[in-house]
């Protein structure tokens, strides 16, 4: 009898152990069945998009179409065009080709006048209201006066002598957070060409380097661009007119019998040095970078050199671009003046960039002019 239950217990373990190989092995048959009914067209695949960089640009635009022709080129190893990472420069100009020059005037200058004429924190001297009265002629007539480039300058840097340079970079972007005169829903420090902001973000993906070489006092350019979210140019790739500076306790003494202490900082020593405009800028741009560019992109006669050196006894495939005014609806253009350019870039060899054709926008659809 005890066998027998044995016996019976052991069927039953065989026969739930036989009824749950089964169940698994049905189970396993029904789960490929299911694979294999699968088809094709349910697999999604991942799709791959290029990105467009020149987003805010016509498709037609004749400038981005070079661009980006010329990029496939010398970014790939097997054209004789390629050019190395290292040699991939790129200079640009900051006003009228990165930023707005027309508010009623230039950016710097339109400072100076405020630090002159309305700052109640400073006492003008005879010779900064004198230049102040130049920069007013060139507000009322829209012809730069003659001289006024290095009277400015000077202007600027007696101005603001004894200032730290902190103190300076602080000062630029206070203005720079004032309310634009010209346009609305815009301040005066965010005037920047959003297509061509664009451009620099298309060189950077593709390994240039990009500097800033400008008329503006370079420490002017660094304080508005310092901390900006949309564009990623470093202090040591912004090129600009230049002014002294100087220690607090330095004095009269050289450079060279003078030692920089742990007391000491950095201030605006109110002489000007260099206004970097046309040869200028050819010069600064062999002492400071060293290396020959291959892009160029300005907006005035004062880019000529710089865009000429670009494109002369180049050992790499160059080309040089210039920004036309002509958009008088968007921005303060100026027909006569970019017929101008057009025709120069022409005779040169220049490509022109249209504001008014060649982009959707220029500082963003809410910007308009008042």
């Amino acid at each position: 009898m005890e066998n027998l239950k044995k016996w019976k217990a052991w069927a039953i373990i065989s026969t739930c152990l036989l009824v749950l190989v089964s169940l698994l092995y049905v189970t396993s048959l029904s789960n490929k069945n299911q694979k294999k009914e699968v088809q094709p067209e349910e697999i999604v695949e991942p799709v791959s998009e290029e990105v467009s960089w020149l987003s805010l640009w016509k498709e037609d635009a004749e400038a981005k179409v070079f661009l980006e022709e010329y990029m496939k080129d010398i970014t790939d190893e097997n054209s004789a065009n390629f050019i190395p990472v290292e040699n991939r420069i790129a200079v640009f100009d900051l006003d009228g080709t990165l930023f707005c020059e027309t508010d009623p005037v230039y950016f710097d200058h339109m400072l100076f006048m405020h630090r002159v004429l309305e700052d109640p924190d400073h006492e003008a001297s005879e010779f900064e209201l004198q230049v102040a009265e130049k920069v007013q002629e060139f507000i009322d007539t829209g012809s730069y006066p003659s001289g006024l480039d290095n009277l400015h300058g000077q202007g600027v840097a007696s101005a603001f002598a004894g200032m730290t340079v902190r103190e300076f970079y602080d000062y630029v972007k206070a203005y720079g957070q004032t309310a634009s005169p010209g346009y609305n829903n815009m301040n005066r420090g965010d005037a920047f060409y959003l297509p061509m902001i664009e451009i620099i973000e298309f060189l950077q993906e593709n390994e240039f380097k990009t500097y800033i070489v400008s008329g503006t006092d370079r420490l002017i350019v660094r304080g508005a661009l310092e901390g900006l979210s949309f564009l990623h140019i470093p202090a040591n790739q912004i090129i600009g007119s230049d002014e002294l500076l100087t220690t607090v306790n330095k004095g009269d003494k050289d450079g060279l019998d003078y030692t920089f202490t742990s007391e000491d900082e950095l201030i605006l020593a109110g002489e000007f040095q260099l206004k970097n405009l046309k040869m200028n800028k050819v010069t600064v741009i062999a002492q400071e970078i060293g290396i020959q560019p291959v892009l160029a992109f300005g907006n005035s006669s004062g880019d000529f050199a710089m865009a000429n050196y670009t494109l002369t006894n180049n050992p790499y495939r160059s080309m040089a671009f210039m920004l036309c005014c002509d958009d008088t609806l968007r921005e303060n253009g100026n027909e006569t003046k970019a017929e101008s350019m057009r025709k120069s870039c022409a005779e040169n060899g220049y490509i022109a960039i249209s504001m008014k054709d060649d982009w959707t926008t220029i500082y963003g659809d809410e910007v308009t002019r008042k």
